[in-house]
């Protein structure tokens, strides 16, 4: 069975911005996001999945990541998410 790494995108219901990372379990993280356990969204619970791609491998998912973080990424969420019913 192959094994999955995803970059995900989670948006603060606090404030309304968004959050871009990593990780190989997605709900664990999510989990831990929304318990306040990472530093980088402890203020800005709770939070809500909007968006994940599935990688097969961790350096294409790191990738995908640091893409996102970019302009070009950041327009293309945008682009991406406006299509996707809330």
């Amino acid at each position: 069975m192959a094994k999955f790494y995803y970059t995900y995108v989670l948006e603060s219901l606090r404030d309304g911005k968004f959050y871009i990372g990593w990780t190989d379990d997605l709900k664990a993280r999510i989990d831990k996001h929304n318990k306040g356990a990472v530093q980088a969204t402890k203020v800005r619970v709770p939070l809500k999945l909007v968006y994940f791609e599935a990688c097969l491998s961790k350096e294409k998912a790191i990738e995908r990541e640091k893409t996102l973080k970019t302009g070009f990424g950041r327009k293309y969420l945008k682009a991406r998410m406006s299509r996707i019913p809330r």
